[in-house]
């Protein structure tokens, strides 16, 4: 449905921080040219903590009005259930194929409120719905056992799973039906996640190494692992090197070095340090980017 080669994409700004709408319709070109299947517009990636629902209500509908047959998933989630169900509605509205949903952040709800916050949202709309576990940010890890729950509902379609552990993720493929996509929620677990079978991989590396992720994600679903891991390792230091300080501070400097006009983050987060710059920079020469 979504495809394998997902990429939450970065929320460009102007210099007086306002959305950079032409830039991000570039960038999004450029991730559809080098092995995109379709992008999570506002997502984390995309600052949505700092975003107001007037701003990604205005960034779906010019998104989707230029790309109209790509595959656009709004991050439309919160930690308010009624919230997260109008921000939903309006991107069924402004015709987006999906929506990510975050496990609920800072309120640490129970997996039985989990499930009822997700019911909740799905029972609201029609979109396909793609579940966000993330606990390193919401502070709650959502069970396989809740996932299977939720995986019965015909539109909570597809799982974005960031715990980092393998044995885990192999139970939630587990316990939910074939049809039920799990992905990777972290460009560094993509061998151990898609061998034990998750479908592809929701990225934030793929906007700078986009073809290598895309051969990656392709040679894990052909099942040659050896090819896959000769790759990784390739750009393996640039993936770590862009989560040194939070996302997307790192990926927006590489970005502006690439000639893309991202601007820097919205506060609370703030530009990279100087160390981290000169890592990156060392990296990149190695790779021969920007």
């Amino acid at each position: 449905m979504f495809g394998s080669l997902i990429t939450a994409i970065v929320t460009p700004f102007t210099d007086d921080h306002r959305i950079h709408f032409d830039e991000a319709l570039r960038l999004a070109q450029h991730l559809l040219d080098t092995g995109s299947d379709g992008l999570v517009v506002c997502g984390t990636t995309g600052e949505s903590p700092t975003l107001t629902h007037q701003e990604e209500d205005e960034l779906f509908a010019v998104m989707r009005r230029t790309f109209p047959r790509a595959c656009l998933i709004a991050g439309s989630g919160s930690n308010c259930t009624q919230t997260a169900i109008e921000a939903t509605r309006a991107a069924e509205k402004r015709g987006m194929n999906g929506s990510m949903q975050v496990v609920p952040y800072y309120n640490r709800p129970s997996q039985e409120g989990l499930v009822a916050h997700f019911s909740a949202i799905a029972h609201a709309t029609s979109l396909p719905l793609m579940l966000y576990n993330i606990p390193a940010r919401t502070g709650r890890n959502m069970l396989p056992e809740t996932v299977a729950k939720l995986a019965s509902i015909p539109t909570i379609v597809a799982l974005k799973e960031a715990a980092g552990d393998t044995a885990q993720l192999k139970q939630m493929v587990t316990l939910t039906p074939p049809s039920f996509l799990v992905y990777s929620g972290d460009d560094g677990m993509i061998i151990p996640f898609m061998a034990e079978g998750a479908v592809g991989v929701v990225s934030v590396a793929a906007h700078v190494v986009g073809r290598e992720i895309r051969a990656i994600v392709d040679a894990m679903l052909l099942g040659h692992h050896a090819d896959a891991t000769q790759q990784y390792e390739r750009i393996h230091p640039l993936i770590e090197a862009l989560f040194i300080e939070p996302n997307p501070t790192p990926l927006k400097y590489v970005l502006q070095k690439m000639g893309y006009q991202v601007g820097d983050p919205r506060l609370p987060l703030v530009p990279i340090q100087a160390t981290t710059r000169s890592a990156l920079d060392a990296i990149l020469a190695t790779l021969a980017i920007g």
